[in-house]
C-alpha cells in the first residue's frame, strides 16, 4: 500500500451526491453521432470485492434503461483480479448479456491495475470515441503520480472518468477524487447500505453520456437524485 496521504481531506456524507452528480452537471459532453455513446465499465475484482460486483451486476442495466430513451449505448465491461489478470470483454448493447458475463466472475486475491484500466480507456477512446470511463473500486496500492499522469491526458483527450469508491479508505478517496478532477470527471462514494444509489449512479452518467444536461433535466420527474442536481445548478 502506498502510504503517501491523501490530496484532500475526505468526509462521506449525504452531500456527496450531490456533488458529485453537480460535477457530473459541469463535464463537458460532446453530442453523440447519432444517439449512440460508447462507456466503460471497469470495476476492480480483487477479493474483498464479491459483494460489491454481485451489486453492480444488478443495478448495471440502469445504464442501458436510461440511454435507451435517449439513442443507444455500447458499453465494454473491464475488470481485474488476482496477480496481474486483467480483462477487457466485447462491447455490447444488451444488459442481460452483460450481466450474464459478471455473474459468471469471481473475485481473487490481488492488487490494484487501476493504472492499467486508464492505459486501455486511453487506446480504446483513441480507435473511436468514448463517451465516459465508470471505475469502481475500494482501495489503491499502486503510485498515485503515476495514475495522475494518465488520468491529466483522459482530461486533454476529452475522455472523463467517474470513480465510485465504495468504503471509507481515506488514501484511496483522495487518490480517486484527484482521478475523476484531472480526467474532467466526478467522484462518488457509495456503500452497501445505500444499494439502489450505484444503480442511480449509473444511470445518471449513462443518461448523461448519451444526451447530455437535457437528459439529466428530462430523467428529475423520475428521480430524486436528478431532481437534487438541478436544484444545484439553478443556484
Amino acid at each position: 500500500m502506498n502510504p503517501r496521504e491523501p490530496h484532500h481531506p475526505v468526509e462521506t456524507s449525504s452531500g456527496d451526491v450531490d456533488a458529485f452528480l453537480e460535477a457530473v452537471a459541469k463535464t463537458p459532453v460532446v453530442a453523440v453521432e447519432g444517439g449512440r455513446a460508447r462507456l466503460i465499465f471497469a470495476i476492480d475484482a480483487t477479493a474483498s470485492r464479491q459483494p460489491t460486483w454481485d451489486l453492480a451486476a444488478h443495478w448495471q442495466a440502469r445504464m442501458f434503461e436510461e440511454a435507451a430513451r435517449l439513442g443507444a449505448l455500447d458499453v465494454q465491461l473491464v475488470y481485474f483480479r488476482g496477480y496481474g489478470e486483467f480483462h477487457a470483454g466485447a462491447w455490447t448493447q444488451d444488459a442481460r448479456r452483460l450481466q450474464a458475463a459478471m455473474v459468471e466472475v469471481h473475485c481473487r486475491s490481488g492488487l490494484t491495475q487501476v493504472v492499467r484500466v486508464l492505459e486501455h480507456a486511453l487506446v480504446e477512446h483513441r480507435r473511436e470515441r468514448v463517451s465516459a470511463l465508470i471505475y469502481v473500486g475500494d482501495c489503491l496500492e499502486e503510485d498515485p503520480e503515476a495514475m495522475e499522469e494518465r488520468a491529466a491526458r483522459m482530461g486533454l483527450e476529452g475522455l472523463p472518468a467517474f470513480v465510485f469508491h465504495e468504503g471509507h479508505d481515506p488514501v484511496a478517496a483522495g487518490a480517486f477524487r484527484r482521478l475523476a478532477h484531472l480526467s474532467g470527471g466526478a467522484y462518488a462514494p457509495f456503500d452497501q447500505r445505500s444499494p439502489a444509489l450505484l444503480g442511480e449512479l449509473l444511470g445518471a452518467v449513462a443518461a448523461y453520456a448519451v444526451g447530455g444536461l437535457p437528459a439529466l433535466e428530462d430523467r428529475a420527474g423520475r428521480s430524486e437524485t436528478a431532481r437534487r442536481l438541478l436544484v444545484q445548478l439553478r443556484r
